[in-house]
């Protein structure tokens, strides 16, 4: 049996690849984001290249400093990353309350961008590697919301781990008014994307 990790700790993409079935471990990256472009879709798919490929380069050194602990198997590691950008600003999660209550207040009654980037990497039983790379946006339009509101939601700390300080699948749902694109992607990982996208180049997540 094959194997594939999870390279975020989120328990939000945990969740949607339990929800679709896959078998998988978790093994969050844990190294300092290093961003060197400004475009959304250009940040998170770096951003994720970097968590995958570190994760990668964990597997690959266990494997060659334990090979009595492991058995020969073709690895897929998923690394994901996801912001929210609006007016050209890319807002990623809260330094703190204040700064969760300024973001929240900019995206009220606006249209604003979702961008997940997604890098699968893929060591062989022989320790080749390769790699694929995609990023999938979503539009989010949210409905006027009042002081009180942005207090209450932030007061629920719930804001405060997620880009753009807000959950859509949590209690901020009563203030959004319309998605165009996945859901899942603002959620934090467009997995019918991931699925159809390995299937592109060969790869049926079910048969791994």
């Amino acid at each position: 049996m094959n194997q594939i990790i999870l390279a975020s700790g989120s328990p939000r993409r945990k969740e949607l690849l339990e929800q679709i079935g896959l078998e998988f471990e978790i093994c969050p990256a844990k190294g300092e984001e290093i961003i060197t472009k400004t475009i959304p879709e250009e940040v998170v798919m770096e951003l994720s290249r970097q968590k995958a490929e570190e994760v990668a380069g964990m597997v690959s050194a266990y494997g060659e400093n334990h090979s009595e602990l492991t058995t020969p198997q073709d690895i897929l590691v998923i690394g994901a990353d996801t912001v929210v950008a609006y007016d050209g600003q890319i807002l990623g999660k809260p330094k703190d309350r204040e700064h969760a209550m300024e973001m929240l207040r900019m995206l009220s009654g606006h249209t604003h961008s979702v961008y997940t980037g997604v890098t699968c990497v893929f060591i062989d039983k022989k320790g080749r590697c390769g790699e694929h790379i995609f990023y999938e946006k979503t539009d989010v339009t949210m409905y006027p919301m009042t002081e009180t509101e942005i207090q209450r939601y932030v007061d629920t700390g719930e804001p405060m781990d997620k880009a753009g300080s807000y959950g859509i699948q949590g209690r901020c749902a009563i203030h959004v008014k319309e998605i165009r694109g996945d859901y899942n992607n603002v959620v934090g990982l467009p997995v019918s994307r991931l699925y159809q996208e390995l299937l592109g180049i060969g790869i049926d997540l079910y048969l791994w």
